[in-house]
């Protein structure tokens, strides 16, 4: 009894996935991780997700795997090819996610890189290099995202993006809440915006009308 009540007691988690060859230090993760700082309501967790879908798969269904036997309630959100990798996981946990800009079908731009020296934006001392067998394990990945969705998605996009057609993203997200700008780009520009929004849809207005109440000093929890 004692374990489940502490397992009750476990702060939601919200896991923020970055795009490919990004990192945990990018524009919008940092702005959601600031967002968060100034209270204590929510575990903010930004993981370095490696370009290589085999090891990224088995890394983030690890994280999430870990997260839920801890107790904590999980949201995503995931942007570009982090977006990808969100839909994966809440299709498999059956979880919320945002998605801003996502890609949907990682395996055809992912050709393009085969055999290069990929050096990422992290900084990280690691080069890396896919091959073939890497673009077919993405491609086996995609197919295990099938209709109808089991997850609870919100899609961000704006039709300015110039790396992904916002057109594949709303058409597979059917159904599914949708906020498309026009304009805009493929980083999502005023994505700070949508901070206080993407915490209610995760975890309920409740938490989000806490996070505001302690963010104005005036927490009475």
């Amino acid at each position: 009894m004692q374990e489940i009540s502490s397992q009750q007691a476990a702060a939601p988690r919200l896991i923020y996935l970055h795009g490919f060859l990004s990192s945990p230090q990018s524009a919008k993760c940092e702005q959601m991780r600031k967002w968060l700082a100034a209270q204590r309501s929510i575990e903010f967790c930004a993981p370095l997700v490696s370009p290589y879908p085999g090891e990224a798969q088995q890394a983030l269904l690890a994280l999430v795997e870990e997260s839920i036997a801890g107790g904590h309630p999980v949201g995503l959100v995931g942007s570009s090819m982090g977006g990808f990798w969100s839909s994966y996981l809440a299709e498999r946990f059956q979880l919320p996610a945002v998605l801003i800009n996502p890609a949907i079908h990682p395996a055809r731009f992912m050709p393009a890189y085969v055999g290069q020296t990929l050096l990422p934006y992290s900084g990280e001392p690691r080069e890396y290099r896919l091959s073939d067998a890497d673009v077919a394990t993405m491609r086996k990945l995609e197919g295990e995202l099938q209709s109808p969705l089991r997850g609870r998605y919100w899609l961000l996009a704006q039709r300015g993006d110039e790396t992904l057609d916002s057109r594949d993203a709303e058409g597979f997200y059917r159904g599914q809440r949708q906020t498309v700008e026009e304009g805009g780009d493929h980083g999502f520009q005023g994505f700070e915006r949508y901070c206080a929004p993407i915490v209610e849809f995760l975890f309920g207005a409740a938490t989000a009308n806490g996070i505001a109440t302690a963010t104005a000093g005036n927490s009475h929890q």
